[in-house]
């Protein structure tokens, strides 16, 4: 835990300056918490706040901008217990505020005194470098506004504190008006600053600008720079890396790419071409394999569904569906894969669908614990049962548990079950009140026993659902250990109106894992009676326990 105490105004020598650490040469500085907490729908509270903080220090990132205390009792909240609570093993703590006021010094600015009393040991200063911004927003003038830079950069660096320096709509303003943007950069350096940061506030620049700019203030100012890029036109990766290529050495990024609008570079991606595509060491000894579960873990804390499609750590980063690739990847998975997966946490997935061939199902067989390398027959059995199933509608894409029962179905010649369904039904009776009860009845056959099992539920479905449990959980009492926790329901394109062909997938997880399952039928219930069978079903195999019907 941090043992500095905040700093107030009246300590005027302050602290001795802390010097840079060895590995300085290079920032990762994230600011999850503050700009990627301005991000639609997202609401962090304080023990938010510090989780993620705690997830990104074991990531390794060198800063991790908490937020900007003073400005509202959460982040002030946040910061005092950030010190006592957090014993940061890798990254310092950064404060965000603005310069001072114009017209005010900066020892007497109640914002400033904030960033000293909140206990870190960095401040980012947020700072005008637009000629329009500062007239029209601050409403001061262009030569009070660098007076405001050097004041306060002066003033916390007076006081110990590491300074860095966010150069607001920098590329615009150095587009409007170069010489004033320049001065902006000049006086935060000269007046202490370690970093000055351009910022692409609007997120509105290319790559090739962003490399142009980047370099041309570099030879200029003779500091040294940062990148701030926002995602507005897709290129904020690209565009952080650009600005790397122009001789940035400070990165500021947002884990999953959260942010305002439509979001910041992307923590995970720009980390990983540091280290992977331009062999810089950006992170701990072992930090890199643990980004997949830190993402995900994120997004956890943040209450959003992780993206799929997000580059190295997305579930589909490393998925193959094509026959073609499948079949060049058995050979070599290099040829269809830019990187090896596990360098990332991730892993390589085969999916099976009706573009699948004879390698793709080998693969996925090998994935799932069949070797079918010399079963030519049984693979050629399983591309037609998979092609004629999706057909019909079925995806196996997202529903490995299904695809590995059909699999086992074809390895064993026949069909083997815990259970089988004589019938079921269920019925919705609508009440004079509004109100309307739910009930399901089935009739199994398990163990060579007949069973006749009612239930009631919130719905059909979720009736049909614990029909069968008490159907068989006094049979399979391991039942009891199972859980849905994803249902979802699709009507299949090209049908129409009421007969429209349903697809229900559902996810059920035990004490150790999770795995999906997938059911088409003509009508909701009935799709959801395949998907939730085939859930049940791959659960109690999951068990161990051996089929009996």
């Amino acid at each position: 835990m941090s043992t500095e105490d905040p700093t107030t105004q009246e300590d005027v020598a302050g602290p001795a300056l802390p010097a840079a650490p060895p590995d300085d040469a290079f920032h990762v500085f994230d600011t999850t918490l503050r700009d990627g907490a301005q991000r639609e729908g997202v609401n962090l509270n304080v023990v938010d706040k510090l989780t993620i903080a705690r997830h990104l220090d074991e990531f390794g990132v060198g800063f991790v901008e908490g937020g900007w205390p003073g400005a509202n009792p959460r982040d002030t909240e946040f910061f005092r217990r950030a010190r006592e609570e957090i014993d940061f093993r890798h990254a310092r703590l950064v404060a965000f505020g603005a310069t001072r006021k114009a017209g005010v010094a900066a020892a007497e600015d109640a914002q400033v005194r904030a960033l000293l009393e909140s206990g870190a040991p960095v401040v980012t200063l947020v700072a005008k470098s637009h000629d329009r911004h500062v007239e029209l927003a601050l409403r001061t003038t262009l030569e009070e506004n660098l007076a405001m830079v050097r004041d306060t950069v002066a003033h916390l660096r007076e006081r110990g504190r590491r300074v860095f320096v966010d150069c607001e709509h920098f590329f615009d303003g150095y587009r409007a008006n170069p010489g004033y943007a320049l001065e902006v950069v000049g006086a935060a350096w000269d007046a202490g600053a370690e970093v000055v940061v351009l910022c692409d506030t609007n997120g509105g620049m290319l790559p090739g600008d962003v490399r142009e700019v980047v370099g041309a203030v570099g030879a200029a100012s003779g500091a040294r720079l940062g990148i701030h890029a926002q995602d507005d036109t897709g290129c904020a990766v690209a565009n952080t890396l650009a600005a790397v290529d122009a001789g940035a050495t400070h990165v500021q990024c947002t884990a999953n790419g959260y942010g305002e609008r439509v979001g910041n570079a992307n923590l995970f991606p720009v980390v990983a071409a540091l280290e992977l595509k331009y062999d810089r060491r950006v992170l701990p000894e072992g930090a890199l394999s643990e980004m997949t579960r830190i993402s995900h873990a994120i997004a956890e804390v943040v209450n959003l569904v992780p993206s799929t499609h997000q580059p190295y750590v997305g579930s589909s980063a490393f998925a193959h569906k094509a026959g073609l690739h499948a079949s060049a990847i058995k050979v070599d998975p290099d040829l269809y894969q830019h990187i090896e997966p596990e360098r990332v946490g991730n892993s390589m997935r085969m999916l099976v669908s009706d573009m699948a061939g004879r390698a793709s199902v080998e693969l996925k067989g090998r994935e799932l614990g069949y070797d079918l390398t010399n079963e030519r027959d049984l693979v050629g059995r399983v591309v037609n049962r998979v092609k004629e199933l999706e057909a019909r509608g079925y995806t196996y894409e997202a529903a490995d548990a299904s695809f590995e029962l059909l699999l086992r179905d074809e390895v064993e010649g026949r069909a083997r079950r815990f259970f089988r369904l004589e019938s079921w039904r269920t019925i919705i009776e609508e009440r004079p009140d509004g109100g309307e009860a739910n009930e399901a009845t089935v009739k199994l056959r398990a163990k060579g026993e007949r069973v006749i099992a009612t239930a009631e539920g919130n719905g059909p479905v979720d009736a049909l659902d614990r029909a069968l449990r008490v159907g068989l959980e006094g049979t399979f009492p391991q039942l009891a250990q199972l859980q849905l926790v994803d249902y979802k329901v699709r009507i299949l394109e090209g049908r129409h109106g009421t007969s429209s062909t349903t697809r229900v997938l559902v996810s059920m997880t035990d004490s150790s894992g999770e795995w999906a399952t997938v059911g088409v039928g003509n009508n909701v219930i009935a799709a959801s009676w395949r998907a939730l069978s085939d859930a049940y079903t791959y659960g109690l195999l999951r068990a161990g326990i051996e089929p009996t019907e």
